[in-house]
C-alpha cells in the first residue's frame, strides 16, 4: 500500500470548474454543486485501503458539512484499464454501499486531478462560497492500522470556520496520506 501525501494546492486558488459524468452518464458542473457557505471536493476511489478506511464515515461527513451550508462531490480519477475496481460500474456499487448522498464523478480523462494538483486518494480541498480554496489536505489523523478513530475532525474544524466566515489557519492543514492517484501510462 503506497503512502503518498497530498500536494497541498495554494490556499486562495480558484475552484478548478469543470463538468464530470456520473456512473448513469449525468454530467455535474463542480460550481453548480457549491453549498451557500462552499464546497468539499474529494478525490477517492474504490479500492485504496485508505478510502475503504474512511468510507463508513462519509455518510456522516456529508451530513456534518450539510448542515454547516457546505456541499460534497467526489471524484475518480484512477486508470480504469490498469484497475478496472474503479469503473464507473463499479463507482455506482460503491456509492450504494455507503450511502453517498452526493454525486461520485468519473474523470476519465485525468485533467480534472491534475487541475487540482489531486495526488493521492483520499485528497479533500474545501472551498469557500467565493469558490476559493480554503483548505486542503487530511480529514483527520486516522489512518488503516493506527486504531485513531474516524472522526473528520480536521477538515470538520475548517468548514466550521469557513462556514463562519472566517479562513482555517494555513499551518493547521496537514497534507492527506493516501494511495497515489493511478495515472494512465503516457503514450
Amino acid at each position: 500500500m503506497a503512502r503518498t501525501p497530498s500536494n497541498m494546492l495554494p490556499l486562495g486558488t480558484e475552484l478548478p470548474d469543470t463538468v464530470l459524468p456520473d456512473p448513469a452518464g449525468e454530467t455535474w458542473k463542480l460550481s453548480q454543486r457549491m453549498g451557500e457557505k462552499g464546497l468539499v471536493v474529494m478525490f477517492i476511489c474504490n479500492h485504496c485501503p485508505f478510502v475503504l478506511h474512511i468510507a463508513p464515515f462519509l455518510e456522516e461527513l456529508n451530513d456534518k458539512l450539510n448542515d454547516m451550508g457546505i456541499r460534497c462531490i467526489a471524484i475518480s480519477s484512477n486508470d480504469v484499464k490498469e484497475y478496472p475496481d474503479d469503473a464507473p460500474d463499479k463507482m455506482a456499487l460503491f456509492a450504494k454501499e455507503y450511502k453517498l448522498a452526493f454525486p461520485y464523478l468519473y474523470d476519465e480523462s485525468q485533467k480534472v486531478a491534475k487541475s487540482f494538483d489531486a495526488a493521492c486518494t483520499p485528497d479533500f480541498f474545501l472551498f469557500d462560497r467565493n469558490r476559493r480554496l480554503m483548505y486542503r489536505g487530511q480529514l483527520d489523523e486516522s489512518r488503516p492500522g493506527n486504531d485513531v478513530p474516524v472522526t473528520g475532525a480536521d477538515l470538520l474544524a475548517a468548514a466550521e470556520q469557513v462556514a463562519q466566515g472566517k479562513e482555517p489557519p494555513a499551518d493547521q492543514q496537514k497534507p492527506s496520506l493516501g494511495c497515489n492517484i493511478k495515472w494512465k501510462a503516457s503514450s
